[in-house]
């Protein structure tokens, strides 16, 4: 997992002391995050540690209290109300990828796929079906382009998905918890199509419970703990010789 690949290994994103509460309670507490074009990081921690939020702040799905995030070339202020059109900019930076698919039950996983391409970015109806096409190969649902949502897996959704996000030419792949709402058998189609996008340079933020995922396609691993980074380091370093008893008690809960 070489950085390099699809951006080619400037830092893409940066975020700065990045802050966030929910009715008076503190969810982010100045979280700060670099990350390089081509870099694969997994953020993990225990349920409600605030790793979904970062994940939506960075989307602009939630607006931040403090701090500031960059993705490319786009930096939005927490505090401020961005404008739409700027919340545009970066959302066309960073594809999100979420936790229950989100895809349109009345479209083929083609159409879903060309959504963005046609009505977004303004590709003409070929366009948009080459790229699709080229995506649904690519994540191995080539042959189900016809199917509705209704038709598929959960795993085989969960991938159109990606496809979908990854249709949008983004320089950032975010990925809310992409492996939970499968059966375990059909986590492994995913982590697949994740670990061949890591293999190619992708950028991409990961929050999982999944520390098998986290494995497989993380180059680095940020362990988050009540809204702070307790600890970072090269995945290896995380999984076999952690620094932290917080970091070592939950990896031995999740671990079994």
């Amino acid at each position: 997992m070489a950085p390099g690949g699809w951006n080619g290994g400037y830092i893409v994103i940066r975020v700065e002391q990045l802050n966030k509460q929910f009715a008076g309670r503190t969810v982010l507490n100045g979280v700060d995050h670099t990350q390089s074009a081509g870099e694969s990081v997994v953020f993990i921690g225990p349920s409600g540690c605030g790793k979904t939020t970062f994940l939506r702040c960075l989307n602009q799905l939630e607006t931040a209290d403090g701090g500031r995030i960059t993705v490319g070339d786009v930096t939005i202020e927490g505090g401020i109300a961005a404008s739409a059109e700027r919340q545009q900019q970066l959302r066309l930076r960073a594809g999100m990828v979420f936790q229950q698919f989100h895809l349109f039950q009345h479209r083929t996983a083609i159409e879903n796929v060309m959504e963005g391409p046609r009505f977004v970015l303004g590709r003409s109806a070929g366009e948009a079906e080459a790229v699709a096409r080229d995506l649904l190969l690519k994540v191995g649902l080539v042959e189900f382009a016809e199917h509705f949502p209704a038709q598929l897996s959960g795993g085989q959704q969960q991938r159109v998905a990606i496809a979908r996000a990854l249709a949008m030419q983004p320089q950032v792949l975010l990925l809310d918890e992409p492996t939970s709402a499968l059966d375990p058998q059909l986590r492994d189609e995913v982590r697949a199509v994740l670990r061949q996008l890591a293999d190619e340079g992708m950028t991409m933020l990961v929050v999982t419970h999944d520390l098998r995922l986290a494995r497989q396609v993380a180059d680095r691993v940020v362990f988050l703990d009540g809204g702070r980074v307790a600890e970072s380091g090269l995945t290896e370093k995380i999984f076999t010789d952690p620094e932290h008893a917080r970091t070592r008690e939950f990896l031995r809960s999740v671990e079994g």
